[in-house]
């Protein structure tokens, strides 16, 4: 049995109290909104509900947000420069796209089973995975959810600039399980990237403690930016340089820097 040890900093009552509030924010849109997502997805209705949960959740914890450019509204596959998990509420909120995450978070307490929920599609990053099968699940996954979003660079940065993407993921749109676009999408967190980053040595608990004791609000802009169709390209390295590069453009005007 795997223990889990918390521990958390020294810190004033405010933060405390803080805490508390951003908890009793999320815990009671929850305790209403999640027999309605049950109940119908018991019907086989699409449920709305989890994106509003999400949308409340990006607020809870600060995020003030403006949408830039028109995202797909099914039959897409979102890819996504990542800063924290904070991208996670943001862009379910906008989207209520599905996501593509590491196979550790579905043991998470209550984070993995609301992942569960949210139709999470969790794959290994361990280098003894099976690639081909990997991406055979991947493929699945993707045929029965209308939008999905990935994280291509397998980690976080701090928004200022972009790491490689994971090339092996894109095979499962080498080519895709059905007519679908990719929409790349830049998440600008401005001046606060930084601070909101999850970077280091940090822990997922430590990286939750920072962020529901973080002092008021930031602002995160959305930027959804022009769709294309995998089908029509050769192979998985295209489709991923052309997805990066065009999140990398995007940056790059951002910054006032070229980003490679």
């Amino acid at each position: 049995m795997t223990t889990i040890s918390i521990s958390f900093p020294k810190v004033g009552s405010q933060a405390y109290l803080l805490c508390a509030m951003r908890i009793l924010w999320i815990a009671m849109p929850l305790a209403i909104l999640l027999p309605l997502h049950l109940l119908w997805l018991l019907l086989k209705l699409p449920s709305p509900w989890a994106m509003l949960f999400l949308r409340i959740c990006a607020r809870a914890l600060g995020a003030r947000v403006t949408v830039y450019g028109k995202p797909l509204r099914r039959d897409v596959f979102f890819v996504a420069n990542h800063i924290s998990w904070h991208d996670i509420p943001i862009l379910a909120g906008i989207t209520g796209s599905a996501f593509v995450a590491q196979d550790g978070v579905r043991d998470w307490p209550v984070i993995g089973w609301l992942a569960k929920l949210n139709r999470t599609i969790f794959i290994s990053r361990s280098e003894k995975q099976n690639v081909a099968q990997q991406v055979a699940e991947l493929r699945e996954a993707i045929a029965e959810n209308w939008s999905v979003t990935l994280f291509p660079e397998g980690t976080t940065s701090d928004g200022r600039g972009l790491l490689p993407f994971k090339q092996s993921l894109f095979a499962t749109l080498a080519p895709p399980p059905k007519p679908m676009m990719i929409q790349p999408v830049y998440l600008d967190f401005g001046i606060d990237g930084p601070d909101i980053a999850w970077l280091g040595e940090e822990t997922g608990w430590e990286s939750a403690w920072r962020a529901f004791t973080r002092p008021g609000s930031y602002d995160v802009g959305v930027h959804f930016l022009e769709p294309f169709d995998p089908g029509a390209l050769a192979d998985r390295k295209i489709v991923c340089a052309l997805a990066r590069s065009r999140i990398a453009a995007a940056l790059s005007s951002k910054l006032g820097y070229s980003v490679t």
